[in-house]
């Protein structure tokens, strides 16, 4: 939609970054995650290996390894998919931020949008006081 309206206007996306320990958490879940599937299907009790009693729902995932392990793989997946979506949209015109996703809570209406826009390239055009001297 912009390209079409402002084919002039060079128009880049990229990723906002989460916060490094929200990066570093979900780093960590997926090590967490490749390690419980790993004891869930070779069958090691770490609670065992701790000197703890093994609960029920180990004994539960260790009986059903197929279930547990998809179940794992998923709920890990979508905490992991939490921890690094930012649901950041912003936008800059020249370095200069317009409209932040994250301030507002929501995302603009196209005309909102091209309004926006264009206000911001009228003021770029007009003349200042020592382009005038």
């Amino acid at each position: 939609m912009l390209r079409d309206k402002y084919p002039h206007i060079y128009i880049m996306g990229d990723n906002y970054p989460p916060p490094s320990w929200r990066q570093n958490l979900a780093q960590i879940l997926g090590l967490v995650k490749i390690l419980l599937v790993l004891c869930v299907v070779v069958n090691i009790n770490i609670f065992e290996r701790i000197g703890q009693p093994t609960p029920a729902f180990w004994t539960w995932l260790t009986t059903n390894k197929i279930y547990a392990c998809l179940m794992i793989f998923f709920l890990t997946n979508a905490i992991e998919g939490q921890l690094v979506s930012t649901g950041a949209f912003e936008i800059q015109f020249n370095d200069v931020p317009v409209w932040s996703k994250l301030e507002t809570g929501r995302i603009p209406q196209p005309p909102e949008l091209f309004q926006i826009i264009d206000n911001h390239i009228r003021l770029d055009q007009t003349p200042t006081w020592s382009d005038t001297i």
